[in-house]
Formats: C-alpha cells, sequence, structure tokens
C-alpha cells in the first residue's frame, strides 16, 4: 500500500498537466471580438429605478396616442382590447363576488407595485421579438393606456418622467419596499452591479 505522499508524487503530472492547459485557454483572442466603446456601453445602460423613475428618459404619452401605437404594435398578441389573444390578458378581469378574495374580486394583469416597472417592462421587453424598437414617446403612450384601461389613471392624464412615479398602483401597499438606493451606487449591498 502506498502513503498518501507517494500518491501525490503520482498524481503531480496530471495536475501540472491540466495547469497547463488552462492557461492555454486564456490565451489572446487572435483578433475576435473588442472591447465596448463608451457609447456603446451607454447604450445598454437601461437601468430606471422601480420607485422613483429615476433615469426615465425624456418623452410623454397619453392614452389616446397609446391606442394608436397598440393597434399597430400589440394587438395581433394580446387581442383588439387587450382581453384576447394568445399572449396575456392586459386589462382586468372581473369575477363574481366572493371569488379571489385576495384581490378584491377582480384580476389585475398589472401586478407592479410601481408604475415606473410598467415603462421598463414594455421598453425591454415589447414588441415580442422585436424587443428596443419602441421609442420612449411610443412607451409612455403604451404605458399610459395600459393603466387607463386599468382604471389607475384618467384617460387624459399624460405619462412623463416625472408624472409616471407618482401614479398610485393598486398594489403599491401588498409589496416590500426597496431598500434606500441612488443612481449609479450597487442596488443591493454587497451585490457587484
Amino acid at each position: 500500500m502506498r502513503s498518501p505522499s507517494v500518491r501525490v508524487l503520482l498524481l503531480l503530472p496530471a495536475f501540472l498537466t491540466l495547469a497547463g492547459s488552462a492557461a492555454v485557454a486564456q490565451s489572446p483572442t487572435f483578433g475576435l471580438g473588442r472591447s465596448a466603446s463608451a457609447d456603446e456601453v451607454r447604450a445598454w445602460d437601461i437601468s430606471i429605478h422601480p420607485v422613483t423613475g429615476a433615469e426615465l428618459p425624456p418623452g410623454h404619452g397619453t392614452a389616446t396616442e397609446g391606442a394608436l401605437v397598440y393597434r399597430r404594435q400589440c394587438a395581433r398578441c394580446h387581442g383588439a382590447d387587450g382581453t384576447e389573444g394568445r399572449a396575456p390578458r392586459l386589462v382586468k378581469q372581473n369575477r363574481p363576488e366572493g371569488t379571489h378574495a385576495w384581490n378584491l374580486g377582480r384580476i389585475l394583469p398589472i401586478r407592479s407595485p410601481y408604475a415606473p416597472t410598467v415603462w421598463d417592462y414594455i421598453n425591454r421587453g415589447m414588441p415580442l421579438n422585436r424587443e428596443g424598437t419602441l421609442t420612449p414617446d411610443e412607451v409612455y403612450a403604451l404605458t399610459a393606456l395600459l393603466l387607463y384601461w386599468n382604471g389607475i389613471i384618467a384617460e387624459d392624464a399624460v405619462m412623463d418622467e416625472r408624472s409616471l412615479p407618482l401614479v398610485e398602483m393598486p398594489n403599491r401597499d401588498a409589496w416590500a419596499p426597496l431598500p434606500d438606493w441612488t443612481p449609479g451606487e450597487p442596488r443591493w449591498p454587497g451585490y457587484p452591479y
């Protein structure tokens, strides 16, 4: 029977071979790819604070304007009025009294406690397979339309970077508050971004 130190010596060449191949894997890129420019990094920096709306871009929109954008960009998946179609429902659904007591007898499709997150979701994720193609004005208009359809704002309310964070969402008090955060600082202590 061999001692543990003899076993280590016998395995040492295998470890050195693996270490050498790991070093080769870290070799130069051979001219493939490049570092992102400052403008490219800025273009991808699209984080929006969910509560304060910090870093929302300039723009504005109303539910009336949103209806036009909706017909062109959203109706094919969500249906003509947001209640049918192959994509998720966008308008609250009334239920018989006593069902779903946890939400007062209605299903709210907008579950977010903060309105800027609705804008952020539309901006980042819609229309499906063409994400990022909507202008800020179109996103504000669609956000206004969804908030209007769900009885949260008036039809003529103008949504922009100042008014959107002030919208009182129905689920605002049903969620745990976010910790204090300032744009440019890490959002969660110890989290590296």
